[in-house]
């Protein structure tokens, strides 16, 4: 198919996973000079993973910037990575920057100092200069339109697509539903009564765009169309017995 998958890995880095959830995020809490501040669809992220905040000419975020007594007021800011899918423990991922603020053209500029990434695996620091370098993933701006298009409209795509899961992991489920998807795979949230769990399912060679995407989730498809044969034979067989 005329993939390059060198150094190609089943899922994504730390460095990328942050810049995903920071290029994604609508709101953000900022923490800075004893002042806390919830701020929607207010920020904007530069190539190199600064985050430009716009802020009313009131905000006690840019009086404490512009008063601060070396002009650079240390701050940490807060992004949460939720699924677009209603599911239970939505938060799929957290991630905090600890840096300095300085004005930029009666707006906030903020450079990170520290990065920490907390996913449902663990909490991870991301090198600097890692997460400066790095790209979101390419699919991260269409993932929301894909996710509910999946659940919304090819329910039987997801049914079809759990044969591919381990018989254990389906055990007691209630609801399968899909839960994220990258460039590397795709990742169905299985839902019991009191308990859940993920399962990834990678694909085969990653996509860079939602038409490579298409040509891979027809390639899982195919997998879980073989993948039962084996139990549509027995069951033939065992009709033709009787």
């Amino acid at each position: 198919m005329g993939d390059d998958t060198h150094g190609w890995t089943a899922t994504p880095g730390a460095a990328e996973r942050a810049r995903s959830v920071l290029a994604t995020a609508w709101s953000c809490a900022v923490t800075a000079e004893g002042t806390r501040e919830e701020l929607v669809g207010a920020h904007a992220v530069t190539d190199d993973g600064r985050v430009l905040l716009h802020v009313p000419e009131d905000s006690a975020l840019l009086a404490a910037a512009i008063c601060a007594p070396r002009g650079e007021p240390s701050a940490v800011l807060e992004f949460a990575d939720v699924a677009p899918v209603p599911v239970r423990n939505r938060i799929r991922a957290r991630l905090w920057l600890a840096g300095w603020f300085s004005v930029q053209d009666g707006h906030l500029l903020f450079q990170p100092t520290r990065v920490v990434l907390r996913q449902p695996s663990g909490a991870v620091v991301v090198d600097v200069d890692d997460f400066a370098a790095a790209e979101p993933d390419p699919l991260a701006g269409a993932e929301a339109r894909l996710l509910t298009h999946l659940a919304d409209c090819h329910a039987d795509a997801i049914e079809r697509l759990t044969r591919l899961v381990d018989t254990g992991s389906l055990h007691g489920a209630v609801r399968v539903q899909p839960l994220a998807v990258d460039r590397h795979g795709l990742t169905l949230r299985i839902e019991r009564v009191r308990a859940g769990g993920d399962v990834r399912l990678p694909f085969h060679a990653p996509a860079d765009s939602v038409g490579q995407l298409t040509e891979r989730m027809h390639v899982l498809l195919s997998q879980a169309a073989a993948a039962s044969c084996p139990r549509a034979l027995q069951r033939q067989r065992a009709d033709g017995d009787r």
